[in-house]
């Protein structure tokens, strides 16, 4: 424990005497009463701090997010409320979120998307066409300098950047066959380079 934190519990302790004390004094009368309301707001401080305590646990359940395994090896997508699941890459230093897609071919950058890891989308020849659920969309091949989804970097890795309307950038299929192995198991998608 260091002065810090000694510090910080002997306020706490000094707050509580203090509010303590002036409840009974004003409360003397009730001495019943009292006690039970102690006991209340005792329970409800000690609940606040487990809560504070187990908050990243208690997040970790209700939103769990993405994980890489103590060797670096293997990087688990839990499922997303929506039944989906999505990654989180950094492509040319900036950080993006993914929806994985085995429907797509390639990894499929939103004109946001490309604007943001320094890719004009404007000055783009749209030489392809890709059916989507929304209908046919046209789409400019483009290289990213470095992708990278925990330890794993890749360069100079193939995408296409959509001129249709899309919510999210997608990862498709020629990127995840770079890992040797893609399973789902307990509500994660498990990739394994």
């Amino acid at each position: 424990m260091t002065g810090n934190d000694i510090g910080q519990l002997a306020y706490v302790l000094l707050l509580l005497i203090v509010i303590g004390g002036y409840y009974f004094v004003a409360n003397r009368n009730q001495i019943g009463r009292m006690a039970r309301h102690a006991l209340l707001w005792t329970l409800i401080f000690v609940g606040v701090l487990a809560g504070a305590g187990l908050w990243e646990d208690v997040k970790t359940t209700l939103a769990p997010s993405q994980r890489v395994s103590d060797d670096g090896t293997v990087i688990s997508l839990p499922l997303g409320s929506d039944g989906h699941y999505y990654a989180t890459l950094e492509v040319n230093g900036k950080r993006q979120r993914f929806l994985v897609d085995t429907g797509a071919t390639d990894i499929v950058l939103t004109q946001e998307a490309a604007r943001k890891f320094g890719i004009d989308p404007d000055g783009l020849v749209y030489s392809g066409v890709a059916g989507t659920a929304n209908g046919q969309v046209r789409t400019a091949p483009v290289i990213l300098d470095q992708v990278s989804l925990g330890p794993v970097s890749d360069r100079r890795v193939r995408a296409m950047v959509n001129d249709g309307e899309m919510p999210m950038p997608l990862l498709g299929m020629a990127y995840l066959n770079r890992f040797s192995r893609i399973e789902i198991a307990s509500g994660a998608l498990r990739l394994t380079r």
